[in-house]
């Protein structure tokens, strides 16, 4: 299925056709956990999408917190993106180097700071080099222009917010993360974590939402992944993972299939995992 949505998620046949247009900006938003052993800004550098920025998401954060990639200050977002020459009136695809990985992560920050016309690109990067379509090694020309942030709060949530969506059955806790993870099975990617899962909450493995080349299943295939593990796309759903990237995986899916009602949990199980006063779950 090929997704044409601007707002979404588009093909990179959509791309290859907008690339040159002058409202345009492409991001490669490429992030790794540790033990992939890639490094993306080097890989960005070696080759990109022409025209193409780099996002850090480690760096474009909330780097006093604590907790690894945190959605930043409106201010500084505001500012790091104004230098990337990315503005009001702009289009903005973003996609990352696994696929499709990271790059729902920023499409759902630009979301969170209020810019709408965000989208990823289906199949990332490896879809696009598969494809024989151009790739450069130059650094974009980046023009300041303006960037109005209006910051969504309904979009993101605290640890407080969870504990009260997971004593309450209205509201739905939505993980990522795959299931050895979630069961408690398997060591968590980052030391120190306790292992298991929000009490209440259900386990829809992000990976269960994509085809074996990086991109998104058909709308069917993806209410079936959320049906099938008990979500009801009926009732409001926080989402959750290691530390919010993946969680922004099953919010794309989610705004795919029309839901209006989704969050990210922002501190996920990084937060969660690391406070010896959350409960948790195994099994």
């Amino acid at each position: 299925m090929k997704y044409e949505d601007p707002r979404t998620v588009v093909s990179t046949e959509w791309l290859g056709r907008h690339l040159r247009d002058p409202d345009m900006r492409v991001l490669d938003a490429s992030w790794y956990l540790p033990d992939a052993d890639r490094d993306p800004k080097a890989e960005f550098d070696a080759a990109h999408i022409p025209g193409a920025r780099f996002f850090d998401i480690d760096e474009i954060a909330d780097t006093q917190c604590g907790l690894p990639h945190m959605a930043p200050p409106s201010e500084k977002f505001a500012a790091r993106v104004r230098s990337m020459g990315i503005g009001d009136g702009h289009q903005v695809v973003v996609y990352d180097g696994a696929g499709l990985f990271s790059a729902a992560r920023v499409w759902w920050l630009f979301r969170l700071m209020g810019f709408r016309d965000v989208a990823v690109l289906d199949g990332g990067f490896p879809k696009w080099r598969m494809e024989g379509r151009p790739v450069e090694d130059m650094p974009a020309i980046a023009k300041i222009r303006h960037i109005t942030v209006r910051r969504q709060e309904h979009l993101v949530k605290t640890a407080d917010q969870v504990r009260a969506a997971a004593r309450d059955d209205a509201t739905q806790v939505v993980d990522a993360r795959p299931p050895s993870r979630f069961r408690g099975d398997e060591p968590e990617p980052r030391p120190g974590l306790r292992l298991g899962h929000i009490p209440g909450s259900l386990n829809v493995h992000y990976a269960a939402l994509l085809n074996d080349d990086g991109t998104l299943r058909s709308k069917p295939e993806l209410e079936s992944a959320f049906s099938g593990a008990g979500v009801s796309l009926g009732r409001p759903v926080i989402t959750t993972c290691g530390s919010g990237v993946t969680a922004a995986i099953l919010d794309l899916a989610l705004e795919l299939l029309g839901h209006g009602r989704h969050a990210v949990y922002d501190g996920s199980w990084a937060e969660w995992g690391a406070d010896p006063n959350s409960e948790i779950e195994t099994g």
